[in-house]
């Protein structure tokens, strides 16, 4: 019997724009325009108008999450809906009914709620306008954003995650085109990711400042996938390092740390790509550390070193490496992503030892897959053993990890309820809780009903 801590968490992690669907809302966002001028790229055509609707069924859903045994509730508050006039921080009503409605359910109902400020969901206006994470004025406005959520929620919410996936925006929009506007530009690329690490500390700093710190906490949510070399020859770990770099430490190291790697500054700086910033600055940063981190894992990468010469005409990251597929890897066929279940007690050692065994949970795990309804029984839920197996070996190699000392406190699955995932749709569903996409009809799946007996052990 493998047992967790006291009060751990057993939850679920959703975001605004991928459940609520698009209603009442005064602005749109990034994907919200990308879906109306280019609806084609998205699997079968399927934007976020609707998803999973949680903007009218949040009192039944959050009843739900809390029917098949979970403690804790992860989603996000959309920028592009609680704020009708950015500039002024003036607040959309309705939005704010919304809102409150949520949180208060999720405590009736004895669910932690924790809020996310941004997932994904730039407002595409700001893009417009300033040109988004480009600008210095986005940031700005992102804190005074944020300062209205405390105002409203933080009597309630006592967990707060200022970005989640932040690298994912640097990846998606400015290098690697999967996310809107689909831009290719490395020195681009480099400044929104310090922007986005200041945006993150302003929030940190506005959280601090309003006393909203005396009893509750703010923290970041960071994709973490461990970069591990394809052998131990210098180049190959040096690969390694340097992707890890860029995709983990980039985010992870000011957040918790206060200061971006040297490595990572040296590097940029040698390539003449290096961040606009002023000391100042540098120094909200550092002074606006995370109470807490959520790190979201899926995969891990692994790299080599270049083996042929890098000719690209914009600054790349992988100039200094490529990715490597190991002979024999286990895959998730559907996603196409390696299941690799060590890298969480990696993560909780790294964690532990590197940075000063912060406060973390898993904020985001799971399995995708296409066509789950062929695994519907007889008695009309989905029998998703595969599901089950891929958790239980991660929570196997995560207990691994606090029994020598990290500090986790919490495990949430990707995601409550099936929901609508970007570009993918509805392709891969992730859900302790299935979706009739066409009924809206919700019904939990086996993983649901395992999951509620793994809390009410603590353990299994």
């Amino acid at each position: 019997m493998l047992k967790f801590p006291q009060g751990f968490w057993w939850g679920a992690a959703t975001s605004g724009p991928q459940a609520e669907g698009t209603f009442n809302k005064p602005h749109k966002n990034v994907f919200d325009y990308w879906y109306e001028i280019e609806p084609e790229v998205f699997h079968n055509k399927v934007g976020p108008d609707i998803t999973s609707s949680f903007y009218h069924s949040y009192r039944e859903d959050i009843e739900m999450i809390k029917s098949i045994g979970l403690n804790s509730f992860r989603t996000s508050i959309q920028w592009s809906r609680l704020i009708k006039d950015f500039e002024t921080g003036e607040v959309d009503e309705d939005a704010v009914r919304f809102y409150n409605g949520v949180i208060d359910q999720c405590i009736k109902n004895n669910i932690t709620p924790v809020m996310a400020l941004h997932h994904f969901d730039l407002p595409v206006e700001l893009y417009d306008k300033y040109g988004g994470w480009e600008s210095k004025h986005v940031v700005d406005l992102f804190a005074i954003f944020a300062s209205k959520a405390f105002e409203l929620f933080a009597d309630r919410v006592k967990h707060w995650v200022t970005f989640n996936e932040p690298i994912v925006v640097v990846e998606g929009q400015y290098l690697y085109q999967f996310h809107y506007p689909k831009i290719v530009d490395g020195r681009k690329a480099v400044q929104v990711a310090f922007n986005i690490n200041l945006a993150s500390a302003k929030a940190v700093q506005v959280f601090k400042d309003g006393g909203y710190s005396e009893d509750g906490k703010i923290g970041i949510v960071v994709n973490l996938t461990p970069s591990y070399p394809r052998s131990d020859s210098n180049e190959d770990k040096k690969a390694g390092d340097i992707a890890d770099l860029f995709f983990n430490r980039l985010f992870l190291d000011p957040a918790v740390k206060g200061k971006f790697p040297a490595e990572i500054v040296d590097l940029l700086l040698k390539d003449d790509v290096l961040w606009s910033c002023t000391q100042e600055e540098l120094l909200i940063i550092e002074k606006n550390t995370v109470d807490f981190l959520g790190v979201n894992y899926y995969q891990p990468r692994r790299v080599m070193a270049r083996e042929e010469g890098f000719n690209g005409t914009e600054w790349m990251p992988h100039k200094y490496f490529d990715n490597y597929e190991m002979p024999g890897r286990r895959m998730n066929v559907h996603r196409g992503w390696e299941i690799y279940p060590k890298a969480l007690y990696d993560i909780s050692i790294n964690l532990k030892e590197n940075y000063n065994n912060i406060p973390w949970y898993v904020s985001e795990n799971g399995m995708g897959v296409e066509g789950e309804e062929k695994f519907i029984n007889s008695e009309g839920y989905i029998e998703d053993d595969y599901r089950i197996e891929f958790i239980q070996e991660h929570l196997e190699w995560l207990h691994k990890g606090i029994s020598e000392g990290s500090n986790c406190f919490g495990y949430h699955l990707w995601t409550p309820i099936d929901c609508w995932s970007w570009m993918n749709a509805y392709k891969n569903r992730y859900g302790y809780i299935s979706l009739d996409l066409q009924t809206q009809k919700k019904t939990v799946k086996k993983s649901g009903y395992w999951i509620k007996e793994v809390v009410e052990k603590n353990g299994f």
